[in-house]
């Protein structure tokens, strides 16, 4: 992964902060890297590239330095970062916008789990309009290591269930066409 180091010249490119603010309807070029988001964020130990880095990243145009790090991917989208940020700035939603251009084009992610959790998420809200932890928990223990992977998981399951922590069945949502249409608005995007 190429990174700009203190001693490397960068000439901003627009192009990449220009996508970025229009996939994601914020204005990242506000930030003004006061850092608040960076201390406010509870996965900065497992980030490669703190949160304002990837905002001041964006801004350089150092497209393939983002889409290609870790941070995008392990983001929990939590929004203590969007709440911090003096500007305005969504910036969990600008994370989710980079997930969405490093999946379309192609670029997979360091880490196998992620991606595939990413997945399993994603799967459950487009099928029940929301997260269903059983549903989810299933398709992401099959995704990530198979049968042998959701047999170990089938203990905790079991345990969650007796005390009531997750719901064998899914609540549906009144708005599951709703929730369809903005998936299928999503997949016509460029």
């Amino acid at each position: 992964m190429a990174t700009a180091n203190a001693g490397t010249v960068v000439t901003p490119a627009a192009s990449f902060r220009r996508e970025i603010e229009s996939r994601s309807s914020q204005k990242v070029s506000a930030c003004f890297q006061c850092e608040k988001c960076t201390n406010g964020c509870p996965l900065t130990f497992a980030m490669d590239i703190m949160p304002h880095r990837i905002i001041r990243s964006i801004q350089l145009g150092l497209k393939d330095e983002v889409l290609s790090s870790d941070t995008i991917w392990l983001c929990a989208s939590c929004e203590t970062c969007t709440t911090r940020c003096p500007n305005g700035i969504d910036i969990a939603h600008v994370m989710d916008s980079l997930r969405q251009m490093s999946t379309a084009r192609g670029i997979k992610a360091s880490q196998k789990q992620v991606m595939q959790f990413h997945s399993a998420f994603l799967s459950s809200i487009r099928t029940f309009g929301r997260v269903h932890e059983m549903t989810m928990t299933v398709n992401f223990a099959l995704r990530s290591g198979g049968v042998s992977g959701l047999m170990k998981q089938m203990g905790l399951g079991i345990g969650m269930m007796r005390k009531g922590k997750i719901r064998i069945l899914p609540a549906r949502l009144g708005a599951g066409s709703e929730v369809k249409s903005m998936f299928k608005r999503a997949e016509e995007r460029p």
